[in-house]
């Protein structure tokens, strides 16, 4: 993030934003956290999935 970036979100917060900022913060963590216990594994379709370069 630039300085610009965060001085608007700073600018003017409505009462919410902070709110949903925060659960969304949350909510990612929990998905790190999952990932992290359930040590996904790759499914095998990086041979078939691949854009070819032009």
């Amino acid at each position: 993030m630039t300085d610009a970036m965060v001085a608007r979100l700073r600018a003017d917060p409505s009462e919410a934003e902070p709110a949903e900022l925060t659960a969304t913060l949350a909510l990612e963590n929990l998905r790190d956290r999952d990932d992290a216990a359930l040590r996904p594994t790759g499914q095998g379709f990086e041979d078939r999935c691949e854009v070819p370069a032009p």
